[in-house]
């Protein structure tokens, strides 16, 4: 679960490759198709994802050249982005979507050490200029899901739903709306807590199943709750 940017690439490159073999195979009537966002065709979820490739490239160059660059040039200016980006053919789409990844990876390689250390404002306020590798690798791998094109969070790869479910669950720690939890990997004895431990229930499941029921993208048939009961209702992530 490494947090270093550049051995996180070969990673990104991976899923990078799942979603384009997926994008590739969709029709006219497969990107018209709802996503499993509300309101969001599948067509506006890969137009995000190119436009949230570009909006990192954004953020790296920031990062490398001292220069305040903010991650799209407005909420509004994103919004009709996606909106417009939406209607366009699948080939168009899958091209957009490619290209998009290749200057991602472009500002990657172009990264001197030392800019790493940066901090790059982001639309949820600042961040470290290292996290954004893993920040794109969790938006190609959830949104990958989001497509409902046949990519699920069973195939996620295991080090990334552990270091999803880690990331959640550390940022309901602060939250009066989360639920005390204790979250365990199905044959381990490592467990996750969120709150108070002491009552809490114990939420037993694969990486993959935790992280996506605490994302809002299912997994519930895949846990088990100790005592018995109704798995508790996550807040809404992001």
């Amino acid at each position: 679960m490494t947090a270093d940017p550049l051995l996180l690439t070969g990673d990104l490159d991976d899923a990078t490759a799942r979603l384009l073999r997926t994008a590739a195979a969709l029709d006219d009537a497969d990107v018209a198709a709802p996503s499993l966002l509300p309101g969001w065709t599948r067509a506006h979820v890969l137009t995000h994802l190119a436009r949230n490739a570009d909006g990192f490239v954004n953020l790296l160059t920031s990062a490398r050249t001292g220069e305040r660059i903010p991650m799209y040039a407005s909420t509004a200016a994103r919004a009709a982005d996606i909106a417009t980006g939406a209607a366009r053919t699948p080939a168009a789409l899958l091209d957009d979507l490619r290209r998009s990844a290749e200057r991602f990876a472009e500002a990657v390689a172009a990264m001197p050490v030392q800019a790493w250390a940066a901090t790059v404002e982001t639309r949820r306020g600042p961040w470290p200029a290292a996290m954004l590798v893993w920040g794109r690798l969790r938006e190609v791998e959830v949104h990958h899901v989001d497509l409902a094109a046949g990519y699920t969070p069973a195939d996620w790869p295991e080090a990334f739903a552990q270091r999803l479910l880690h990331e959640v669950t550390a940022g309901l720690a602060g939250r009066d709306d989360a639920p005390a939890l204790v979250l365990r990997f199905d044959g381990s004895s490592h467990e996750v807590v969120v709150g108070d431990p002491d009552g809490a229930p114990t939420v037993t499941g694969p990486a993959h199943g935790l992280a996506a029921w605490l994302t809002g993208r299912g997994g519930a048939d895949t846990l088990a709750v100790t005592p018995d009961g109704p798995l508790p209702t996550p807040p809404e992530w992001m």
